[in-house]
């Protein structure tokens, strides 16, 4: 049975009995649905294997869509990124906290298990008091937006309670989020920065402050590009994966000769998400 904290109404030690509702439930490794700046999220300790597996299975994905890690200060990002370049300080400086996602090279020394994130770690730092008050007394939590896959990201906890029900141990209630618009999300691991997806801040805003910033679209062989978050989608861009093409056989012959069946070819497309998580791996 899911435990509800409602947190405007909340006094000042009701919200400190939320905080830590939620955060003993995510050291036993449950899953707690929190309000961000963008869309809720549904929330594991990162460092919790079979938690993260259990947010996947919640949602109902597979782990070749990781989520992102929501971190509660830049100190945090530094402990699970190998390397932010000058550029992603840059945008750190201008948009943290707020709905930015970068993604950079993951801690080689790190003992997690995200899914299939191929060394990388998407990250964000939410604009939401209670999202970095819960942040500051986990440390870094894997979240995607919360819903189900597929389904539009929830932007109030009703929505995210009527997808998710009680696989979620804990849900803090703060009301309408600013939704529908994810975060943004920039990758960082090649030598310029590129825009994999365009959320609450757009391009145009993001190369004021990063000149060297290029559209994910002008260079579509050299990145891959995260799923939306979450999401949370995270929490929605849709991702398409590359055609599948299947030989068919040809048929054998007759008196007299038969053409060749033609290629079929099948088009498999996988769900989005608001928050940003990377689909090979928000988010």
């Amino acid at each position: 049975m899911s435990e509800r904290y409602d947190w405007a109404a909340a006094t000042p030690e009701e919200r400190d009995a939320a905080l830590e509702a939620a955060a003993t439930a995510l050291r036993r490794g449950d899953l707690v649905v929190l309000p961000t700046d963008t869309v809720y999220g549904i929330a594991a300790d990162a460092f919790e294997a079979p938690a993260v597996a259990g947010l996947l299975a919640a949602k109902g994905r597979g782990r070749q869509m990781p989520p992102p890690v929501l971190v509660g200060s830049v100190g945090m990002l530094d402990g699970i990124a190998a390397s932010v370049p000058d550029s992603g300080r840059a945008l750190i400086s201008a948009f943290w906290p707020g709905p930015l996602t970068i993604v950079c090279q993951e801690q080689p020394s790190l003992v997690w298990d995200l899914g299939e994130n191929e060394g990388t770690v998407a990250v964000r730092m939410p604009d939401h008091e209670l999202a970095l008050e819960l942040l500051g007394r986990t440390g870094p939590l894997a979240v995607s937006s919360a819903n189900l896959s597929g389904q539009a990201a929830a932007t109030t906890a009703d929505d995210a309670e009527k997808q998710l029900g009680d696989s979620v141990a804990v849900y803090l209630d703060d009301g309408p989020t600013p939704g529908p618009l994810p975060s943004s999300i920039v990758d960082l691991t090649g030598p310029e920065p590129v825009l994999l997806r365009e959320g609450a801040l757009t391009f145009d805003q993001l190369r004021e402050v990063v000149p060297t910033l290029v559209e994910y679209s002008e260079e579509p062989d050299e990145v891959e590009e995260p799923e939306a978050a979450d999401e949370e989608t995270e929490e929605a861009a849709a991702a398409e994966e590359p055609v599948a093409e299947e030989a068919v056989a040809e048929e054998p012959v007759a008196e007299e000769p038969v053409a060749d069946e033609p290629v079929a070819a099948e088009t498999d497309q996988h769900d989005g998400d608001q928050d940003g998580e990377k689909e090979t791996g928000e988010r």
